[in-house]
């Protein structure tokens, strides 16, 4: 990845997971592994570093194992930036004016990995993970009962964040989903929701 190439502080990047096995479908996940000298420099430099990507959405996994740097791209693209250091793996989220921006970001990258999943068959990932949105991000946000497919969890989650925004008064960018939302639609009006 060009963009951490110029940095000193970064040894190694290197593509993985199925874009470098070819067994990738259009909207897989770009997966590489970083490696750094200085971890904590690096992380604390990787919005900047990435700034010339002009990422639609940048931010740190909250459930990875791994620290991992999860961006969309235009496109959309989903880019993860993965560091061999272990991360502990956050609560689900706190609902507030000050969460709300970042809960509709990781949404909406949540919801692009399991479109990929879903394209590629993996329905019991699919599955598993509509539960984990639920407990880690939808039932904080007010839905009852966890998803049965990727279009319940989407129109769950807007009529949420809406409701949300309009106790909160603060309106979320819509930039994440208007660059996600179309191909999640296609996959899910495939047949596949």
């Amino acid at each position: 990845m060009g963009v951490l190439a110029c940095d000193a502080r970064i040894h190694r990047v290197e593509l993985t997971g199925s874009r470098a096995r070819g067994t990738a479908t259009a909207l897989s996940d770009w997966d590489f592994i970083v490696t750094a000298a200085d971890f904590g420099a690096v992380r604390d430099a990787l919005p900047s570093l990435t700034a010339p990507l002009r990422p639609v959405v940048a931010q740190w996994d909250r459930l990875s194992r791994n620290w991992c740097y999860m961006m969309i791209l235009a496109g959309p693209v989903k880019v993860d930036l993965i560091f061999d250091r272990p991360h502990p793996m956050a609560l689900p989220w706190v609902v507030s004016a000050a969460t709300l921006a970042a809960v509709d970001d990781h949404f909406w990258d949540w919801a692009l990995w399991l479109a990929s999943k879903q394209l590629s068959g993996r329905d019991d990932v699919v599955s598993a993970e509509l539960g984990k949105l639920h407990a880690h991000l939808l039932a904080p946000l007010g839905v009852a009962a966890a998803p049965r497919s990727l279009g319940q969890a989407v129109a769950g989650y807007q009529a949420a964040r809406d409701n949300w925004e309009t106790v909160l008064r603060r309106r979320v960018s819509r930039a994440a989903e208007t660059t996600v939302l179309p191909s999640l639609l296609q996959v899910t009006m495939g047949g596949r929701a």
